[in-house]
């Protein structure tokens, strides 16, 4: 069984027998709750300070990943692909990296800060997807409409919105509504965690969105 528990932001855990901890921020510089969580395995998609605190979340022997290089890590394959973080070829605001990873036969993509529409050798690269976690919140990332572009290009089987405004974060980004009055697909509220595995994984898309 495996849990997906968000921690806000673009930070995820998603924890079996290791925990996996996505584009870890420390909270207090974008004013929400620090992550609670401790990653055997921490994957950072660019070096910015909402995304790269690893500090925040790591204990003795974590391994940290901030490239490309496929590699395997406590049974945990994955594998980086490069991107940008603005639609100028990273002039702006530098690389970002696609994280692609398989824990317990799910295959999960997590699109970090991606600033860009991907053309299809990127979409080729990523490959099938089971669980997107896609930004939506604009500004730094792309908007609502280049996510639904990009989630019709990949096909997930469950689509997880992350970047965009909650309560108390003083980004200037959107809200999640903005995403979510454009989708065609059933949405499921899922509250901080949910508990799930292979089985459990949708043969129609489904849209699964958290809260702190």
């Amino acid at each position: 069984m495996l849990q997906i528990r968000w921690h806000g932001h673009s930070c995820f855990e998603i924890k079996d027998d290791i925990t996996l901890v996505t584009d870890p921020h420390d909270g207090k510089s974008i004013g929400i709750p620090a992550p609670t969580v401790e990653g055997d395995i921490i994957l950072v998609s660019h070096d910015h300070y909402d995304h790269n605190s690893v500090k925040s979340v790591e204990k003795i022997g974590s391994k940290v990943v901030k490239d490309e290089r496929k590699r395997k890590i406590f049974n945990v394959d994955i594998k980086g692909i490069k991107t940008y973080h603005d639609e100028k070829s990273g002039d702006i605001r530098g690389e970002n990296i696609i994280f692609k990873f398989l824990i317990d036969d799910i295959i999960f993509c997590h699109l970090g800060d991606l600033g860009h529409m991907v053309e299809e050798s990127i979409v080729e690269k990523i490959g099938s997807v089971d669980i997107l976690f896609v930004p939506v919140g604009g500004n730094f990332t792309i908007d609502a409409d280049i996510a639904w572009e990009i989630i019709k290009s990949i096909k997930p089987s469950i689509i997880i919105p992350m970047h965009y405004k909650i309560g108390g974060l003083s980004l200037p980004i959107d809200n999640l509504d903005t995403f979510l009055e454009k989708s065609v697909y059933k949405i499921l509220k899922v509250g901080n965690e949910i508990d799930f595995d292979k089985t459990d994984i949708p043969k129609e898309t489904e849209i699964w969105t958290f809260t702190l």
